[in-house]
C-alpha cells in the first residue's frame, strides 16, 4: 500500500471516528448504560425518599428509573465541608432532580456536570462593586445552581424534601428549575419555549408575578412563597416547586398558572396515571 493510500485510509478512519463521537457517541453510551438492569436496591431508595415516586404508574417509573441510572452515571458528585457522598445520597437528589425531565428529554440536563453537595446551610462571601463602591456580605444559602452547569445544595434541606411530598419547600427541583432555565442562556424566569406556548408563559407568568408582588407590597398573604417575588427567576423555580409539591394549591389558586406549568412539564401531577412516557 502507497504512502499516500495510507494516509488516506487513516484520515477517513479519523474522520469516521470523530463523526461517530460527535454525533453518535453518546446517545450509544446512553443506550449501552440503559440496558443494565436497574439495581432493586436501588429501587428501594427511590420509593423510600423520593416520595411521588410511589405514585407513578409503571410506565413514568420506568422513565424516571432510565433518568437516574444515566444521571448518576454521567454527573460529578462532590461533597464539600466534609460531607460523604454515598449512593443513597446520589440516588435521592437524581431521583428528585429527574422528575422535572420525567415528561421531558433527558438531553435538558445535558449541561449539568456537577452538584456540590454541602452537610447544611453553608455561608458564601459576595463582593459587589458598584463604581468605586465595594459592598461584601455574607450569606447563608441551602442552595444555588449556575449557568456553568454547577449545582450547589445543603443535605439536610435535601432530606427535608425527601421525607415529605407535601412539603411547600423542595430544594433540589428549585435549584434543578433554574438548570432548565437556563437552556436559553440566562436565568430570566422563562425557559426555552416557542409559539403560542411562548404567548401564553409570558401573558400568564407576568400577570401572576405582579399580582404577587403586589400582595406582598399591601401586607397580603400572598399564595405562594414570598420568595418568589424577588426576581422572574425565583418565581419560576418556586413555582416549580409548587407544581410538583402541591399541585392541587397551585391550581386552585393559579389555574392559569398551573395549566401553563402543565404544558412545559408535559405532565399533570394531579392525574399521573394519563401522562405518556417520553424520550
Amino acid at each position: 500500500m502507497s504512502a499516500a493510500l495510507t494516509f488516506a485510509v487513516f484520515a477517513v478512519a479519523l474522520i469516521a471516528a470523530a463523526v461517530f463521537f460527535l454525533f453518535f457517541y453518546q446517545a450509544w453510551r446512553r443506550e449501552r448504560k440503559l440496558k443494565e438492569p436497574f439495581p432493586k436496591t436501588w429501587r428501594r431508595h427511590l420509593k423510600s425518599q423520593v416520595p411521588l415516586y410511589r405514585k407513578l404508574p409503571r410506565h413514568l417509573r420506568q422513565a424516571l428509573e432510565q433518568r437516574v441510572q444515566l444521571f448518576i452515571a454521567e454527573k460529578e458528585f462532590y461533597g464539600c465541608d466534609g460531607f460523604e457522598v454515598d449512593e443513597g445520597v446520589k440516588l435521592t437528589i437524581a431521583g428528585h432532580a429527574c422528575l422535572l425531565i420525567l415528561a421531558r428529554s433527558y438531553s435538558d440536563f445535558d449541561d449539568v456536570r456537577s452538584i456540590l453537595v454541602y452537610p447544611d446551610a453553608y455561608h458564601v462571601r459576595d463582593i459587589e462593586s458598584d463604581g468605586m463602591v465595594v459592598r461584601e456580605s455574607n450569606e447563608i444559602r441551602a442552595g444555588e445552581a449556575s449557568s456553568r452547569g454547577q449545582v450547589v445544595l445543603a443535605w439536610k434541606e435535601c432530606e427535608l424534601a425527601a421525607g415529605n411530598l407535601h412539603n411547600s419547600h423542595n430544594v433540589i427541583l428549585h435549584e434543578f428549575a433554574h438548570q432548565l432555565d437556563y437552556l436559553d442562556g440566562t436565568a430570566d424566569g422563562a425557559p426555552p419555549l416557542s409559539g403560542e406556548q411562548a404567548g401564553h408563559w409570558q401573558h400568564t407568568m407576568t400577570t401572576a408575578y405582579e399580582d404577587l408582588r403586589h400582595s406582598l407590597s399591601h401586607h397580603h398573604k400572598p399564595w405562594l412563597d414570598p420568595y418568589g417575588a424577588t426576581e422572574p427567576a425565583e418565581f419560576f423555580a418556586v413555582l416549580t416547586e409548587a407544581f410538583f409539591q402541591q399541585p392541587d394549591h397551585l391550581k386552585h389558586k393559579q389555574p392559569e398558572v398551573y395549566k401553563a406549568l402543565q404544558g412545559y412539564y408535559r405532565l399533570d401531577p394531579m392525574n399521573l396515571s394519563d401522562e405518556p412516557a417520553r424520550p
